[in-house]
Formats: C-alpha cells, sequence, structure tokens
C-alpha cells in the first residue's frame, strides 16, 4: 500500500533577498507589536493606564532641555563604544572587552590629571591625558589581539579577563587617590582648578561628546564601507583561509583592527573624566562595554544603523527610570519593558531572514484548481 506523506503545517524556508522596504516595515511591526503587548502587561500587572505610562516614559527622555542632553550624553557614550566593537565583530573577533579598554583609558586620564596638575600647564595636561587615554585603550585592545594572532587563544575568554582585569586596577588607584582619605572615592577631580577638563562648547558640557561621537560614527560608516582595511578585515571575518589564499595578512589585520577598537574605548574613557564626569569610579562606563555589544549586532554592525538601536536602549532606560519614580514602581519594571520590546525586535530578525509558509487545505487547493 502506499503511504501517504503528510506535508507539514508549517513550512520555514530561508529568504534569498529582501527589499530594504519590507525589511524596515517588519521591524517597526516588531516594535509597534512590544508596544500592544507592553501596554497589555502593564494594564494588567500595574492597573495603569499604558499611555500614560508610554506618555510619561517620553517625559522622562524629553521633557526637558536637560533630560534631553542628558539622554543625548548617554547615546553619545554608547555609540562611540558600539562603533568600536564594529569592526572587531565584523571580523568575527568577539571583542567584549570594550569596557575594560574603556577604563584603561579613564585610569590614563585620571593619573595624567591628578599627578601632572601643577607641573604642566593646562593645554599640555589636556594634550597628554588625550594621548595617554588613547595609548592605554590601545594597549587593553592589543594585548588580546595579538595572543590571538600570535597562539589562536580565545577571544571571547580573554577580552571578558581583561575587563575584570582593568576595574581591579581602577579600584586599586581609586584607594590610592582617595580624597578624602578613608571615603573609597576620589570624587571630582581639580574641581577648584578645574585643570585638564575640556572646555564646554555653547556652554553645555554634553556637546563636545555628541559632536565627537557622530564624528567618529560617520568616520567608522566609511572606514568600514569603503576602505581598503575595511575590505580586508571584511574578508577574514569570512574566512581566514581565504583571506591567507588572496595574500592578506591575517595577524595583521586582526592586531591593526584591534588597535583601531582601542583607541575609541580610550577616546571615550577620556571624554567621560576630562570632558562630562570629570571623577573615576570603577562603574563610570555603566555597563555600555556589554550594551555595546547588543546594539552593534541589532544594527548588523552597521554604524549609522547603531544610531537607532542606540538611541532606543537610551530611552527605554530613560523612560524606565521616570516612570519607576512617577508611578512609584518596582525600578526593575522598566527592564522588563526594555526586556519585551528587545525580544521582539530580535524576533523580528526571524522573519527578516526566513519566511513562514502554512499548509494548504485541501478544500482551498480543489478551489485553485
Amino acid at each position: 500500500m502506499d503511504k501517504k506523506v503528510k506535508e507539514p503545517l508549517i513550512h520555514i524556508t530561508k529568504r534569498k533577498m529582501i527589499p530594504k522596504k519590507q525589511e524596515w516595515a517588519i521591524r517597526l511591526g516588531g516594535i509597534l507589536a512590544a508596544l500592544i503587548f507592553c501596554a497589555i502587561i502593564t494594564s494588567v500587572a500595574t492597573h495603569l493606564n499604558p499611555i500614560a505610562v508610554y506618555a510619561k516614559m517620553f517625559e522622562g527622555s524629553f521633557g526637558s532641555p536637560r533630560k534631553l542632553w542628558a539622554l543625548l550624553k548617554e547615546l553619545a557614550t554608547l555609540l562611540l563604544i558600539s562603533v568600536a566593537l564594529a569592526p572587531a565583530f565584523k571580523m568575527k573577533f568577539w571583542n567584549l572587552g570594550g569596557g575594560g579598554q574603556v577604563m584603561a583609558g579613564v585610569l590614563a586620564t585620571t593619573a595624567v590629571m591628578i599627578t601632572m596638575t601643577g607641573k604642566l600647564p593646562n593645554g599640555v595636561i589636556i594634550l597628554l591625558s588625550c594621548i595617554a587615554a588613547l595609548a592605554a585603550g590601545a594597549l587593553w585592545a592589543f594585548i588580546p589581539a595579538f595572543c590571538r594572532a600570535k597562539w589562536n587563544t580565545n577571544e571571547t575568554l580573554f577580552t571578558l579577563m581583561m575587563n575584570y582585569v582593568a576595574t581591579q586596577i581602577v579600584a586599586y588607584y581609586i584607594i590610592i587617590w582617595e580624597k578624602p582619605k578613608g571615603s573609597g572615592k576620589i570624587g571630582v577631580i581639580n574641581q577648584t582648578s578645574h585643570v585638564g577638563w575640556l572646555p564646554t562648547l555653547a556652554n553645555n558640557p554634553y556637546m563636545l561628546i555628541v559632536i565627537v561621537s557622530v564624528i567618529v560614527t560617520v568616520f567608522m560608516y566609511i572606514y568600514l564601507k569603503y576602505s581598503k582595511h575595511g575590505y580586508e578585515l571584511a574578508v577574514v571575518g569570512e574566512s581566514e583561509n581565504t583571506a591567507r589564499y588572496v595574500g592578506i595578512n591575517v595577524g595583521k589585520v586582526i592586531i591593526r583592527t584591534l588597535l583601531l577598537c582601542g583607541l575609541i574605548c580610550g577616546l571615550t574613557g577620556w571624554l567621560l573624566v576630562s570632558g562630562t564626569d570629570h571623577t573615576m569610579t570603577t562603574t563610570l562606563e555603566g555597563g555600555k562595554g556589554f550594551l555595546g555589544v547588543m546594539v552593534a549586532w541589532l544594527a548588523h554592525f552597521n554604524p549609522i544603523g547603531m544610531i537607532l538601536s542606540g538611541f532606543l536602549l537610551c530611552f527605554m532606560a530613560k523612560g524606565g527610570s521616570e516612570i519607576s519614580m512617577a508611578f512609584g514602581l518596582n525600578r526593575s519594571y522598566g527592564d522588563i519593558l526594555t526586556g519585551l520590546i528587545l525580544f521582539f525586535v530580535i524576533g523580528s530578525e526571524f522573519f527578516i531572514n526566513y519566511q513562514v509558509h502554512f499548509r494548504k487545505s485541501h478544500r482551498k487547493e480543489a478551489a485553485d484548481v
């Protein structure tokens, strides 16, 4: 007897190509679905009006010029770290050490500002702190890059370990430089003299880091898309054997790319200490080294796309804090909403890469005939 092969109810196929408009329509649809789902959860769990909750989240980010600039500062910092990680990830070098590389820049900047005050002119101290931060960030990225290129070590664990080493070194020097003694913190560095502080633009302490982040983002987009170095690291990411076959020095590309990542992270640390926060803590980068991984991945390592993905995360973080204070909710509730929205955004990538087909019923097949 012939056995009929039962066709599955759902059949999934990989898409070959999808128009950009349809791709963004799917992403926007995912965000809209997430907002609707979060509204339902909010209404059921808290008995609050979800529209009022969303309005308060919007107010938390855009309710005043101060809140807007605070959002832009967070976005600029996150964007710099995400852009720094992009070339390594595109090369399939899983650099999880962005936070440690930023903290290396923070430590170097602080060391120059504290030890050189009174010994050198202010302009020289600013320049020297910048050079020190760039060098420290580059060194912190160079170590795992060299070991990977030379001995094929695991860069994921290596860069992750370097984060903890940087944090502990910073903690050690906070005790060395603490002010006042026994406080466990160094406070505002050169609070009276402002030695080593970057000048403010338009009387706004956050303007400079925002402008620098835009410049670095545009540079990285051009570097990855149009430069020879960008092409080489993309080839290495596709296949190291192919790269070697066409004459690309893989080890050199790995080290060069990670040095660039470290330079940008070191620059970020310099901007945080000299430009905005004027202090050093073990949490100064605020976990953005790991958050930058998500921002880069959501944007498919496109620096321009990182502006949108970074904005979404910063908006949700600021909005979550606002609704926690306004409605007396647990501070974790904002993180829950952020997680739900990210779940839908990441889930939409499935429908961009794959197409779902449903089995036609016999009646419909007969009607089609």
